[in-house]
Parts: C-alpha cells; sequence; structure tokens
C-alpha cells in the first residue's frame, strides 16, 4: 500500500503540472479579459487531434508536431478573439460563458464530423516505455509531459516578467482602464493573450492525448476540472492555477488508490465546495480590487 501511495503522489504531482499547463491558458485569459473560456477544453482536444493527424498523416512527432501545433493554435486563438470575443462590450464575463461554449460546440462538431466519435490516443516510444523508480514503473510520457509543461511555463514566466509586452499584460490584469489611459494598447494585447493561451492548450492537448484515450466528446470532463482548478486557485491567478492543480491530481490520485477510483472525481469538487465556503475568492484570489 506505501508503494501505491508514492506513486500515486508522484504521478498527481507529474499530471498536475499538465494540468497547471492547461489551466494556465484559462487563466491567464480570464486575467486579462475578464472572459471564462469554456471552450479551452474543446481546444485542449483539437490540440491532441492536430497531433494525432500530423503522426498518422506525415509520422512527426507528437513533441516535434508542438513546432507546427502551436503556433497554428495561436493564430487561431487571435482569429477567434477579433470575431468573437472582442465584439462583446458589455456583459464581457457571462456573454463570454455562451460565446466561447458555442465555439466549443462547434469544435466538437467537427472533430465529430471528420474523426467519428472513436476513441484514440496519441502514441510514441516514450507513452509506452516506462522505468522503474523505487518499486513501480513510471511511463516515460508522465516525466516528459511535466518538463514540456517546466519549460513552457518557465517561459510564460519570462514572457510575464522580463518583457515589454508582459507588463503592458500584468497591467491590463491589474486594471484595463488604468492600462488604456496610460497608452496601452489593450485590444492588441487582449488578442495575442488569447492567443497564447490557446497555443498551451495544443501543448496540454499533446501530454493529455498521450497518457488518455480521447474523442471529441472528451472537452466536457476536461473543462469542468480546468474550471475547477482555476476557481480553486483564484480567477486571474497563475500561481493559484499551479498549486491548485498539482494539490487536486495529488489528492485525487491517493484517493483512488486509498480509498477507491469511483470516488477521485468526486473529492475533486468536494474540495472546491469545501474551500470556497471558507475562502470564497480562492487559494489566491481577492474578493475586491486587484487580480493577483
Amino acid at each position: 500500500m506505501a508503494n501505491l501511495i508514492i506513486e500515486a503522489v508522484i504521478t498527481g504531482i507529474l499530471t498536475g503540472g499538465v494540468y497547471a499547463l492547461m489551466s494556465s491558458g484559462l487563466t491567464l485569459i480570464f486575467g486579462v479579459m475578464e472572459i471564462i473560456n469554456i471552450a479551452q477544453g474543446a481546444l485542449v482536444i483539437l490540440g491532441a487531434y492536430l497531433s494525432f493527424w500530423l503522426q498518422d498523416n506525415f509520422h512527426i512527432d507528437i513533441l516535434v508536431g508542438l513546432l507546427i501545433t502551436m503556433p497554428i493554435m495561436f493564430m487561431l486563438g487571435l482569429l477567434i478573439e477579433v470575431a468573437f470575443i472582442r465584439p462583446l462590450k458589455r456583459n464581457r464575463t457571462m456573454l463570454s460563458i455562451l460565446v466561447t461554449f458555442a465555439i466549443a460546440m462547434i469544435i466538437e462538431g467537427v472533430l465529430t464530423r471528420q474523426a467519428g466519435a472513436t476513441y484514440v490516443q496519441l502514441n510514441a516510444w516514450y507513452v509506452t516505455a516506462s522505468f522503474k523508480i523505487g518499486g513501480f514503473y513510471l511511463p516515460y510520457i508522465y516525466i516528459f509531459g511535466f518538463l514540456l509543461s517546466v519549460v513552457l511555463l518557465s517561459g510564460l514566466y519570462v514572457l510575464l516578467y522580463r518583457t515589454k509586452f508582459g507588463y503592458s499584460l500584468r497591467a491590463s490584469m491589474q486594471n484595463r482602464t488604468a492600462a488604456e489611459l496610460i497608452g496601452i494598447d489593450v485590444e492588441r494585447v487582449s488578442a495575442i493573450t488569447f492567443g497564447i493561451g490557446v497555443a498551451l492548450a495544443a501543448a496540454g492537448g499533446v501530454a493529455f492525448g498521450a497518457t488518455n484515450l480521447f474523442n471529441p466528446n472528451s472537452h466536457y470532463d476536461l473543462i469542468s476540472r480546468l474550471l475547477v482548478i482555476i476557481v480553486l486557485g483564484g480567477l486571474g491567478s497563475l500561481r493559484g492555477a499551479l498549486v491548485a492543480s498539482v494539490a487536486l491530481l495529488v489528492i485525487g490520485d491517493v484517493t483512488a488508490v486509498v480509498w477507491s477510483p469511483v470516488w477521485s472525481s468526486t473529492v475533486f469538487f468536494m474540495i472546491l465546495v469545501i474551500t470556497l465556503l471558507v475562502r470564497p475568492q480562492g487559494l489566491f484570489g481577492q474578493l475586491e480590487g486587484r487580480k493577483q
């Protein structure tokens, strides 16, 4: 039992890093634009399918394929922001839920028409190969997925805190109106931010698709988990998304081992309810004023 718990903790930390990658794009978009992107789960699945098609048709490794899929998804994010999000001038947060849900339905419909409802999984040598650590075997994909998350989240940190664009983005997160008054092109920042969030979904799609079977309907469970993570961590808080991702995945995996896999998802949502009763703004959020 001890070995199983240790294995659950390790895999929880590693998969938590992947969920942090996927949820970071979601919370980044909310922080800058106050947009709740319900389509983020569908975009993750779309990214997984793009990698699957590149591998199936051109035999491109799923990680190498990110050099193609991430720019494509970035451009798709720009298009979505300009065509569907920017026209929302009033009640942006509430209307964004409806608009992005419609986008998710469109993506699901297109994927179902093109790929069908059959479950698939991304494949590579490091998806099926594993190495022994302690008393159990750990697939290489968990390590690679975690390292991918570390590299991209570190790059996101550098972008946010070491570049002029990052200054503009953080200013927009703190106070959109004030940022406009000091000359920041908030609409440009918003479009690029949305593009970055969607590009991160492509990367998350590779890690998710390599460790899970998926089909066009898989985004429903995925977006529910991502929303729990960003709400628990605090809307708009990247630090909160990281902490909540790792904590929830570790607790969920340990629950599956100690109690039952059936209760793993239930505990996921119970933690959210208990936390919000004690701290409604989430772990690193604020009830009023500036977002972190």
